[in-house]
């Protein structure tokens, strides 16, 4: 069951990578989903090193 499983997942990625590869449509909206998710990442990560130096900066006043 494992192995039929893992051979899906391996022919799933395999076809969907011919299907970006080849067409440029997918192709576009692949890149435009990537820069998308790494906008997001950043925004998170700003948002949590405010929150770090946030809090950082309570604990020097508290002291």
């Amino acid at each position: 069951m494992e192995k039929m499983f893992c051979l899906g997942l391996v022919l799933g990625a395999v076809g969907g990578a011919l299907i970006v590869a080849n067409s440029y449509k997918a192709r576009s909206l692949v890149k435009k989903s990537q820069a998308e998710l790494l906008e997001k990442v950043d925004e998170m990560m700003d948002e949590r090193l405010k929150d770090m130096s946030d809090k950082t900066g309570s604990d020097k006043k508290t002291k």
